[in-house]
């Protein structure tokens, strides 16, 4: 999710120990490399798809899974950030590793942030976004801008874990986030510590909604209108956006005609398709601000995602910040 700083420090934080002796008490089987084999990365499923450890799709009905029922102390955590959770995980990445630089483009990470909560960490861990560079420390509450390129280093020799939450936020959550405070602005902020049994039977709340089957086209528009915000002037802009407003009076009308139903996909489709072949044709060379190349922007949060038939062959990728 694009943020208006790089950092935002919750007002929040946790017991690291306890947390640690939670997870160590659950053993090294439970953990899994990372799905694309990125080296000194692994991770710990807490809320899957169906609850199933071994899913890491980001689509789909998120539950708790059997691991996550393990750790009372971790669940009061997620229960304090009073959000609505997708796929959440706990992150390891182990001695002299890193996170290498990327920007989370694809559809997920358009509404979904990030929260860090660091369980066993050491100053030689930075975290580096939009030019600015931190150390997170253990038991603090961390959010980021995704949108904006970010790295994190472990220079020392022992592993980093973290709590990586993922969620769209809810209204007690952004209630938080107003109380947050951002790294170098100096403001009046205190932090409240959530020590374990303060939140008694934590209810939460996971994702049974998370991809359109058609994106509707007020979606549509406004997908297309943030990413052609985020361009680099260029002379062709005028001629994309009048491509984009074509493509959106024409999925209105598919919309009022077919709505969601399948019969219309491949009208949806073909639509698309038509559009994505005339925008690939004039982008070439143009870039967003945070440097992503404009197609794979445009394809990203619209062109792959727009009809429920790519999400059937698995067409949209997914794997972007699934590492940090």
């Amino acid at each position: 999710m694009k943020l208006q700083y790089p950092f935002i420090q919750l007002p929040l934080t946790f017991d690291a120990a306890v947390l640690a002796a939670e997870i160590d008490a659950l053993g090294e089987s439970v953990w899994r490399p990372h799905p694309q084999g990125f080296p000194g990365n692994s991770a710990l499923p807490l809320i899957a798809t169906d609850g199933d450890p071994g899913n890491d799709d980001v689509r789909g009905c998120m539950r708790p899974t059997p691991h996550l029922q393990k750790l009372p102390y971790l669940r009061e955590v997620l229960g304090s950030l009073q959000a609505v959770f997708g796929r959440s995980r706990l992150m390891r990445l182990s001695g002299q590793a890193e996170v290498t630089p990327h920007v989370d483009v694809d559809y997920y990470w358009r509404d979904h942030m990030r929260v860090h909560v660091p369980i066993v960490t050491q100053p030689e861990v930075s975290f580096h976004c939009g030019g600015q560079r931190i150390h997170m420390a253990a038991g603090e509450c961390w959010i980021f801008d995704t949108w904006r390129n970010h790295k994190v280093i472990n220079s020392a020799d022992r592993a980093r874990i973290h709590l990586v939450a993922d969620t769209v936020g809810g209204s007690g959550f952004w209630d938080i986030v107003a109380r947050s405070r951002v790294p170098g602005h100096a403001a009046p902020w205190k932090a409240a510590h959530v020590a374990p049994g303060d939140v008694a039977s934590p209810a939460l709340r996971f994702e049974s909604t998370n991809l359109p089957t058609v994106m509707t086209p007020w979606e549509l528009r406004e997908q297309m209108t943030f990413v052609l915000d985020e361009a680099v002037p260029d002379p062709r802009l005028g001629q994309l956006h009048q491509l984009a407003g074509q493509l959106g009076r024409d999925w209105r009308a598919l919309w009022a005609w077919h709505g969601e139903d399948e019969a219309g996909w491949s009208d949806y489709r073909a639509r698309m398709t038509r559009f994505m072949r005339e925008a690939e044709g004039l982008c070439q060379g143009m870039r967003l601000q945070n440097g992503l190349p404009m197609m794979r922007a445009i394809a990203s949060l619209v062109g792959l995602v727009a009809v429920a038939d790519d999400v059937a062959t698995g067409k949209a990728d997914e794997r972007s910040g699934a590492m940090a």
